[in-house]
């Protein structure tokens, strides 16, 4: 027998006058939420009462209905047709859609008006996002949509701000695998493959805080309260094309700088510009960085300067801070916590005083022709200017006795008759002279952080070649050992030999992937997969005397390498600290013995000069004497008459195969004498805008 389904009945709807109503002491509603009444009087008159009140008629004590009608549901709808109607904006009459229950139902009152609150399911935020979308989309400004909704204009940007999120997040949190947090979170970019890329990678990590999710998405970016940020101005980057990324959910600190190429040119140009203006004080040299690493100034001798008198007005400043500064001291000492006024006040007047006691330096003209200054941007974003450095070679020879002193009257000039001197202005090591002084016949010193680079690139070589020549690491370390037991003697060990790897601390960008940083990570790699090093001490004693000796010398010469130092470094007399001449000389000396025991070739190695390791590093003098050395002056002719940067790489394609090392790499005769010149004839294949010649091209022996 087939069951039937028991239909059911919905409450009937009819329009009631307002002054029949009375709201109910049954609603649960008793604490204020969501919007104000006022806000929803004002959504009524835009938009009239979207949903009908739910009321039940009021009986009196003999059960029977008295025309008035109570509202368990909809109280706040009723207090806000209540104002209105005491604003005299609603008639009193007014009729008002409403659901009427029947008055001996079997459900409670408080249960339906349970049900009206409980049952309300909040709009999602996606819906919202897609809603307010909508509404912008037809033409509503976000202030329109905010006072529509009577929401905080801040709320309908964030919302719309998600437009920004990619659609395939946005399915991704609607099917609720995704927190609101963490999709708010991708909105500081725009970049929806970037934004995929980092969901994916974070998806099954355990790791995936909204915080994590921004710091990926901004790896690249700049912090506006970065020190080059501030120093430049957010106004100036923006005016330069510079974008931001803003972050509307999270205090950003002012947000993102998108582009930090744009930003470190202005950067760039920002501190030449300062540079330009202190090279009229006539200073000797000027380094620019944006910063530079602790102890840049060891070695240096700092000069000894004036500070620049105050005047009346400053000195009366100056007093007049400081006793304000006393007085409120004094009238807050008691105080537990200072207000944020005082607080601030208090700090100005700080700053203001520190700027009196930093006052600017005098020094001698005589001086100031010999030293230098170090420019970079303080912590602060704020212009860092230390002056009066001396190098030492800049340093004023002492006139020897009985000398007529003519070279030292020339050296440190005659202060009647001063000379003309070009300050040198070097950004990060390279000078900011324009590609017309290379124009100069004259052969310039190499920088200093070059030769360090190639050296760096010649000692990795040397590592490499030691390790791969037992005898000549068993040579070398029996070398160390007989210095040190016939020379000074060490107390307190049984032993005193120790190999320390050399770390380089300046490296050209090649260095990583050349030929012998890789023969030499292989190495150590398969030497450190097969040495018992998770066990204890007297397991790898029993492991290395059980090695064959042929092992045994690959092992030593490998670890003996890791000590190899050919490294150029500047030499610093005045101190315990670093390297001496004489040190430095010896150690080049050594570098150049090992070269010569272990056949090393740095051609073969696999060095070839490049625009990015010498040529682009150094002027356009040095370029033509490195293609006349290497092909002779008729293919430096050809190129005598471009401009640096093509001059460069030309220059990178003519040498390719010749053989040519710079100085630094060259292994020194050990009697002194110029290398040999081999002037073999090689032809070479010119690029069609250069002109062909006939002349016979020679080759300058590297090694």
């Amino acid at each position: 027998m087939a069951t039937v389904t028991q239909k059911i009945t919905l409450s009937s709807s009819r329009d009631i006058p307002f002054n029949k109503l009375v709201l109910s002491q049954s609603n649960v509603r008793r604490v204020k939420a969501g919007i104000s009444i006022e806000a929803l009087a004002e959504s009524i008159v835009r938009r009239g009462l979207i949903q009908s009140l739910h009321v039940r008629p009021v009986v009196d004590a003999d059960g029977q209905e008295t025309g008035m009608f109570e509202v368990p549901a909809g109280g706040r709808r009723y207090r806000a047709l209540e104002l209105l109607v005491k604003q005299k904006r609603l008639n009193k009459t007014a009729p008002v859609p409403c659901v009427v229950s029947e008055a001996g139902g079997d459900i409670l009152i408080d249960e339906v008006s349970l049900a009206e609150n409980i049952e309300r399911a909040p709009l999602h935020p996606l819906d919202q996002f897609r809603a307010f979308q909508a509404l912008r989309e037809k033409g509503m400004a976000e202030e329109e949509i905010a006072a529509a909704f009577f929401v905080d204009v801040k709320v309908v940007k964030q919302r719309l701000k998600l437009v920004s999120v990619s659609p395939a997040l946005l399915d991704i949190y609607a099917e609720d695998n995704m927190t609101l947090e963490q999709l708010m979170a991708f909105t500081v970019s725009d970049d929806h493959a970037r934004q995929e890329q980092v969901w994916e990678a974070i998806r099954n990590s355990w790791s995936k805080e909204p915080y994590q999710i921004r710091r990926m998405l901004t790896e690249d970016a700049v912090r506006a309260s970065d020190k080059r940020a501030i120093f430049v101005g957010i106004e100036a980057y923006k005016e330069a094309g510079g974008i931001i990324m803003r972050d509307l959910f999270q205090s950003d600190d002012g947000g993102w700088l998108q582009d930090p190429v744009l930003l470190d040119r202005l950067v760039s140009d920002k501190l030449k510009g300062a540079a330009g203006e202190i090279a009229e004080e006539g200073w000797k040299w000027i380094e620019v960085a944006v910063s530079f690493p602790y102890g840049h100034d060891h070695g240096l001798r700092e000069l000894v300067g004036t500070p620049v008198d105050l005047t009346d007005e400053e000195r009366t400043a100056r007093e007049a801070l400081r006793e304000e500064f006393d007085r409120l001291e004094s009238e807050y000492a008691e105080a537990d916590e200072l207000p944020d006024e005082i607080d601030r006040r208090l700090g100005e007047i700080e700053a203001a005083l520190n700027v009196f006691e930093r006052r600017p330096m005098t020094y001698n003209p005589q001086e100031i022709a010999q030293a230098g200054v170090f420019l970079s941007i303080d912590a602060d974003g704020s212009l860092l200017v230390e002056r009066g450095y001396v190098r030492p070679e800049d340093e004023t020879p002492v006139e020897s006795e009985g000398g007529d002193g003519a070279e030292t009257e020339a050296a440190s000039g005659d202060p009647d008759t001063p000379g003309v001197q070009r300050t040198v202005i070097t950004v990060g090591g390279q000078s900011t002279e324009p590609d017309d002084e290379d124009d100069s016949d004259a052969i310039k010193p190499l920088p200093e952080r070059l030769i360090t680079e190639l050296t760096a690139h010649r000692t990795l070589a040397l590592r490499d070649a030691v390790a791969g020549n037992p005898h000549v690491a068993m040579t070398a370390l029996l070398h160390k050992l007989v210095r040190d037991c016939f020379g000074i003697r060490a107390s307190g060990t049984s032993l005193d030999a120790m190999v320390r790897e050399i770390h380089l601390p300046m490296q050209a960008s090649d260095l990583s992937d050349s030929p012998s940083a890789k023969s030499v990570d292989e190495r150590h790699r398969a030497w450190k997969a097969d040495l018992p090093l998770g066990e204890d001490d007297d397991a790898l004693w029993d492991w290395l005397d059980k090695l064959d000796e042929a092992s045994r010398q690959a092992l030593l010469a490998h670890c003996v390498s890791f000590g190899v130092n050919a490294l150029y470094e500047r030499p610093n007399p005045y101190s315990a600290m670093g390297i001496s001449q004489h040190g430095l000389d010896q150690r080049l000396r050594e570098a150049d013995r090992l070269t010569r025991a272990t056949g090393l070739d740095l051609v073969e190695a696999g060095w070839r000069p490049t625009v990015d390791n010498y040529l682009g590093r150094v002027t356009k003098a040095r370029i033509l004497e490195a293609v006349r050395e290497a092909l002779g002056e008729g293919k430096a002719q050809l190129i005598d008459h471009l401009k640096k940067g093509d001059m460069a790489r030309e220059a990178e394609r003519l040498l390719a195969d010749t053989g040519w090392l710079p100085e630094p790499l060259r292994l020194a005769d050990p009697d002194g004498d110029p290398a040999e010149v081999d002037t073999e004839a090689g032809d070479e294949e010119l690029p069609a805008f250069l002109a062909d010649t006939d002349e016979d091209e020679h080759l300058v022996a590297a090694e």
